[in-house]
């Protein structure tokens, strides 16, 4: 059952890899940690 397992992660891994090499993913991608970074920007307090 092991085997099977570690064989179905290393399917799926290698086609997150193989959609992330595409190009239209990549901008998506981009697009989605910058809007994380964003959010994540200390904001200034208002005294």
């Amino acid at each position: 059952m092991s085997l099977l397992s570690k064989l179905t992660k290393t399917g799926i891994a290698a086609k997150a890899i193989s959609e992330a090499r595409k190009p239209e993913n990549q901008a998506k991608a981009k697009a989605a940690l910058q809007k994380l970074k964003d959010k994540r920007k200390p904001r200034p307090q208002a005294r």
